[in-house]
Formats: structure tokens, sequence, C-alpha cells
């Protein structure tokens, strides 16, 4: 199984772009999506930004995988 993450693009250095996830700052390759822009979500998988994601796509995923972890951390305890 893979899981590819929404992560929204700060800064672009030619193939590289800086990402914040989470609140944590990362570097990926930007190699396979070269319209990517600051300020566009991406989708990335092991380091690479595999596609690009409209705001309204992306702040959805990422709240679905807010839910999905509050839910498992209820079921830990």
């Amino acid at each position: 199984m893979c899981l590819a993450v929404p992560v929204f693009i700060k800064a672009i250095n030619e193939n590289d772009a800086e990402v914040d996830i989470g609140g944590i700052t990362r570097r990926i390759s930007i190699e396979l999506t070269p319209e990517a822009r600051v300020g566009d979500y991406a989708i990335v998988h092991s380091g690479y930004a595999i596609n690009i994601l409209d705001q309204k796509e992306a702040e959805e995923t990422l709240r679905l995988l807010g839910e999905m972890i509050a839910i498992s951390e209820v079921n830990e305890n």
C-alpha cells in the first residue's frame, strides 16, 4: 500500500521545492510536475510531487487525514 500526501509549496529552486506538511518543512523533487508553482498544493509520494491539486481538494484531503488520525488515537486508548 502506498500513501501520497498533500503538501503546500513554499519555495522552488530549479527541480526542488520547499514544502510544508503539517507544520514541518521538507524538500521534495518537482521534476515530475514542472507546472508546480509557489502557493500550489502537490501530492507527494516518496519525495516526489506526482500531481498538483486545487486548494479545496487539498484541504479536504488533509481534513480527512486528520480525522483518520484522531479516530486511530481514540481507538488506541
